[in-house]
């Protein structure tokens, strides 16, 4: 495994506060990407934003503009894990799909390249640019033109069910489900855009809970007990 991409909620990173930061938590976070990064694997991130902002929730504001306030909210989270990562001793560059006057850098696959190969920590925030696409599109689209080896979703829960664990104390875990399922029984892994996407483009999901100790070290260490998206 050489280059990976990890997607991070914006709310597990607000721990129980649920909103903003919970310095602690992202700390954590950085220790156990720095642990893999120590072992020469390449990690490209891609952070949620709804620690700030839901803006599909709200009726009153245009979806263009609430999607535009998500971006921007994705910018925040990533310039923030992106400092603490370097407390811990790692380097890092931020690409954005627009212009950040000087706080991140234009994407650019290149630049991004050359930023992997120098063993920087390479943070993809702004989304895809565009509204109507989610965080979800932003990865995959990413981990496609970075030739990713997979995507790994570090999430609330740990793993993929075939109904919500929350509402079906009997729902069942997959340890392995196909791409072809999770769009035809509508497992909600990823939205349906990015996983047409991932089918497509055979970029394999790794699904398991940030929560649990040493999580991400476990997941691409070969302790995965998540579950593992085929395609």
């Amino acid at each position: 495994m050489k280059r990976v991409f990890l997607k991070l909620s914006g709310e597990a990173l607000a721990g129980e506060k649920h909103t903003g930061f919970d310095e602690p938590t992202v700390t954590e976070v950085a220790k156990q990407v720095k642990q893999i990064a120590d072992k020469g694997i390449q990690i490209g991130i891609v952070i949620g934003g709804g620690n700030f902002w839901r803006g599909r929730t709200s009726e009153t504001i245009d979806r263009p503009k609430a999607d535009q306030i998500g971006m921007l909210a994705t910018i925040m989270n990533c310039i923030y894990v992106s400092e603490i990562f370097r407390s811990v001793g790692m380097d890092t560059e931020i690409f954005t799909p627009f212009l950040c006057g000087s706080m991140t850098k234009l994407f650019s696959k290149d630049e991004a390249d050359k930023c992997f190969n120098e063993g920087k920590i390479v943070f993809f925030a702004g989304g895809t640019g565009h509204p109507y696409f989610s965080t979800d599109t932003g990865i995959v689209l990413r981990a496609i033109e970075m030739e990713a080896e997979g995507i790994y979703l570090a999430k609330a829960i740990d793993g993929v069910y075939d109904s919500d664990p929350k509402l079906n104390p009997a729902a069942k875990k997959y340890d392995e489900v196909s791409i072809q399922e999770v769009i035809d029984q509508k497992l909600a892994v990823v939205d349906l855009t990015a996983s047409i996407m991932c089918m497509e483009n055979k970029m394999p999901m790794y699904v398991f809970g940030l929560n649990e100790e040493n999580s991400i070290v476990k997941a691409m260490s070969g302790e995965f007990n998540g579950t593992k998206v085929t395609v």
